[in-house]
């Protein structure tokens, strides 16, 4: 059957047949193919005055799908291109990819990027109100949250940030902020890692905004990482820079005869310390001690540590043989003493929740410790957790998903740990993200489940996801 709405004629049998997409400004007629790797492909009619994104719209109802990426010859289109600049002509057939949206969360709003496009929901005073930079908001490559404020790098390597003024307000360094490769944040402060290797940083002092101190050592830079307050920064040479608030990792003075030989550095905007595997396979720790910054307790048994993950105040490793070492905070799983029998060998991940840890066997089986509260206790779902192909953690809870796409859940409720109410949608999942209280799947189709925090809830917005 042919459907004919807004400018655009679609052809393809299978399609739903209710497509609405606007016009082009008129222009010469194309005839252009649509075509998935599956093979599935459709034919849109349209003018060449047309937006890519209102193709793309178009696309993205006839397959049944929410999230796409267009290319032709090997490039990918930007959706504010006309297709008048793209040197199309009818018969041409464009490829099409299912892209999986990259969500992040303050600790009150929710930023979803997805083919260069964001959305915003939440509680404004954290970031959720991105009006004032909406027209600034396209070709979106990366996007980072802070507690209370987003920073986005956009496709010519400059950035945009908004939300709480004290850490989102980057006006003073705009000028900077040019050829951006990474992006960091603290609690309330962020770091840019340019293309020359420099960095960077603007928001509260405090939380390591102000690296005056080491500027001159902030050269051939690879890697940036933050703990609450302080950042770490990991150069070309293997060695490691260090600022911000010294009880929280911003001082490493005491461990920085071993940070010769760095490979990886753990930590996040909840930890107040860090940890950095070297190159023979020990780790190095600083930072608050009883956080996971002292681990002399267990300081024997890392070696050839693999992965290294972290709570708010304590560490996890993995090591060669598959077995895990953990250290910091007893309440915060520190001590997986109840669980080390289950933890000697064949632990492939550990995700972390503010205060647990859940570890992913190679046979599919989760193994977890820590706060009960908050995901250390999953024998309520224990009998479920079986083939298991990935967990995500939020703050306070944990969602597994199972290699039949559905998803099991524990932990604190109110963080989405109970997923009662949406588990009839919670089928044919192809993916699961944790966003501070809540969590986000994504469902074959395209469409989107959230549950959790209400804050966190992107219901609402169903009608804005089309237009990504």
């Amino acid at each position: 059957m042919d459907s004919c709405h807004h400018g655009f004629v679609i052809e393809d049998a299978n399609m739903a047949a209710n497509v609405v997409c606007p016009a082009g400004d008129g222009g010469d007629t194309l005839h252009v193919h649509v075509s998935l790797p599956s093979g599935h492909s459709t034919s849109i009619s349209t003018d060449s005055s047309t937006r890519v994104l209102d193709l793309k719209t178009a696309a993205q109802e006839a397959f049944g799908v929410q999230f796409l990426q267009l290319t032709f010859n090997g490039r990918l289109l930007e959706v504010s291109q006309h297709l008048s600049e793209l040197g199309l002509s009818s018969g041409d057939t464009l490829m099409a990819t299912i892209v999986t949206p990259q969500i992040v969360a303050s600790a009150g709003a929710v930023a979803l990027c997805c083919a260069g496009q964001v959305v915003t929901w939440g509680e404004p005073q954290c970031g959720a109100d991105s009006r004032m930079v909406r027209d600034e908001l396209k070709d979106v490559r990366q996007i980072v949250a802070s507690l209370s404020s987003f920073a986005a790098i956009l496709a010519d390597g400059s950035v945009v940030s908004w939300g709480d003024p004290r850490s989102g307000d980057s006006s003073m360094v705009k000028d900077q902020l040019k050829n951006v490769r990474q992006i960091c944040a603290s609690c309330s402060a962020f770091a840019a890692l340019l293309a020359d290797g420099s960095v960077v940083t603007w928001g509260a002092p405090e939380c390591g905004a102000d690296s005056s101190k080491v500027q001159d050592q902030l050269q051939h830079v690879q890697q940036l990482h933050a703990s609450s307050s302080a950042f770490a920064a990991l150069l070309e040479d293997k060695s490691v820079v260090t600022w911000g608030y010294g009880e929280c990792g911003g001082d490493s003075r005491s461990v920085q005869d071993q940070l010769r030989q760095t490979k990886q550095i753990c930590s996040h905007y909840g930890q107040d310390s860090f940890a950095a595997i070297l190159s023979d396979g020990s780790v190095a720790t600083w930072g608050y001690p009883p956080g996971g910054g002292d681990s002399r307790r267990v300081q024997h048994q890392l070696k050839n540590v693999q992965h290294l993950q972290a709570s708010w105040c304590a560490f996890a490793a993995i090591l060669e043989n598959g077995s895990v070492v953990t250290w910091g905070g007893k309440d915060y799983g520190g001590d997986s003493s109840a669980v080390q029998h289950q933890l000697k060998s064949g632990v492939v991940e550990i995700s972390a929740a503010s205060a647990a840890f859940a570890a992913l066997r190679a046979d599919g089986s989760v193994v977890t410790w820590g706060s009960p509260q908050q995901g250390g206790d999953s024998s309520s779902v224990q009998d479920q957790l079986q083939n298991v192909q990935a967990i995500q953690a939020s703050f306070g809870a944990f969602a597994a998903l199972l290699s039949d796409g559905s998803v099991v859940t524990w932990g604190d409720p109110q963080d989405g740990g109970d997923s009662s109410a949406v588990k009839h949608q919670l089928k044919k999942v192809r993916w699961i993200q944790g966003i501070y209280k809540a969590f986000v799947a994504g469902l074959n189709d395209g469409s989107l489940v959230t549950w959790g925090d209400p804050k966190c809830d992107a219901s609402a917005l169903a009608g804005h996801f089309r237009l990504l």
